[in-house]
């Protein structure tokens, strides 16, 4: 194992004991490794990341997205190793960006509940009705409400935990329901 899988090792530990995941990115700093070892280079160069970001693959956001793993982990080494080159963040932009939020109105969510309930079999029209619920009275993201189980529901108490959350730590919350005291 060369130095610079150590130091993937230790850049992933630090990562996820501030509540990353980063499965994938995980995976693909692993590649380029795999990458910069087939190659006989045991420095990061901006030209090496350039070159493997964009092997050919799935197209230009997939090439951004591999350019940034390296970026985050180059960044990491070059304030260990000030020889290790940072891509710019400009050298491979992701045109596409994220989505911009948008807020349902009050109306809009009765619209979607009412919608679901059109819906033929009644096992569905109670899941997504419950969905949309859930998901506008608590504000979580759809994997946290989908991950939910029955378990997770006390209505005595009034609350729903929340586990497994985007971004770990805590590892479980929990919110106080208005609708079941």
């Amino acid at each position: 194992m060369s130095a610079l899988h150590d130091s993937l090792a230790e850049y992933l530990a630090v990562r996820r004991a501030l509540g990353y995941k980063l499965e994938g990115t995980e995976r693909l700093l692993g590649q380029f490794l795999d990458y910069l070892d087939a190659n006989g280079a045991d420095q990061i160069t901006v030209e090496h990341a350039l070159t493997w970001a964009t092997l050919p693959g799935r197209g230009q956001h997939w090439h951004a997205m591999r350019l940034g793993a390296v970026r985050g982990f180059a960044r990491y080494l070059h304030e260990i190793d000030p020889r290790v080159e940072v891509p710019a963040a400009d050298l491979l932009p992701d045109k596409s960006g994220r989505a911009v939020p948008y807020l349902y109105t009050d109306e809009q969510i009765l619209a979607l509940m009412q919608a679901a309930g059109t819906l033929r079999i009644a096992h569905k029209t109670a899941t997504f009705q419950t969905l949309f619920g859930v998901l506008a009275a608590t504000g979580m993201r759809i994997g946290e409400a989908l991950a939910l189980d029955r378990a997770d529901f006390d209505a005595d108490a009034g609350t729903l935990t929340v586990r497994n959350a985007k971004f770990g730590p805590p590892p479980v919350w929990t919110t106080r329901l208005g609708c079941c005291s």
